[in-house]
């Protein structure tokens, strides 16, 4: 699409999917049917499994991994560097994203967290530890609140901390 850039040195599987204005920083290794959307701005050594879908104005860094049917919603901000500006590449981790991980819009991923399986990240939440497997997290800090397989199926109820 316009203005999206690519660097040289990806590896990048069939139906990819970039959106307007991508940036997409070399030595990426990225699988098959990935969309990336607009304005979203991808750095070098990035991972991302197959089936993964990145919203618009998303912002990965380095060392981050997004495994297969990772899904990451607008304007969320994933960090690697605890302490910037680090002075050391092995200083740097990303988040990890684990098969089936969800992360809600406007939220915000610290460095080296890991968001478990089918896991579910708020809207807006800032994820400062670790989410176990199936669970789903709101607020700042995050915090857990229910098991996902306690959400309504009908999408009514809100998962951004309201009335808990």
């Amino acid at each position: 699409r316009s203005h999206t850039l690519i660097s040289a040195g990806n590896h990048i599987g069939a139906h990819f999917q970039p959106g307007h204005s991508v940036m997409l920083r070399e030595s990426n290794e990225i699988g098959d049917d990935v969309s990336i959307g607009t304005h979203s701005n991808i750095e070098h050594h990035v991972k991302i499994g197959n089936r993964v879908r990145i919203h618009s104005r998303v912002f990965i860094p380095e060392y981050s991994i997004l495994e297969d049917d990772a899904w990451v919603g607008p304007g969320a901000v994933f960090t690697n560097d605890l302490y910037p500006p680090s002075r050391s590449v092995d200083a740097l981790k990303g988040p990890h994203l684990m098969p089936g991980a969800r992360v809600g819009a406007n939220a915000t991923l610290l460095p080296g967290v890991i968001i478990g399986r089918n896991a579910l990240v708020g809207a807006g939440a800032v994820v400062v530890c670790d989410v176990p497997d199936g669970k789903v997290v709101v607020g700042n800090p995050a915090r857990i609140i229910k098991d996902i397989s306690e959400l309504t199926a009908d999408g009514a109820e809100r998962i951004a901390g309201q009335g808990e």
